[in-house]
């Protein structure tokens, strides 16, 4: 209980099929993929800003 099987998924994927048509969700798989990349490039940004304090810190 609380798995999805194949019937499951053949359904949503017939449901997400029938509210956004079939030319749509190639472009909502592409923005999905740049907001990704965008948030990890930002999250390394982050993360390479925390390290250069931290080593101006030890000096």
């Amino acid at each position: 209980m609380g798995r999805f099987g194949v019937t499951e998924w053949v359904l949503v994927i017939a449901v997400i099929l029938l509210l956004f048509g079939g030319k749509k969700i190639p472009e909502l798989m592409k923005g999905l993929g740049s907001g990704i990349k965008e948030f990890k490039n930002a999250a390394k940004g982050d993360e390479d800003q925390t390290a250069a304090k931290k080593e101006e810190e030890k000096k």
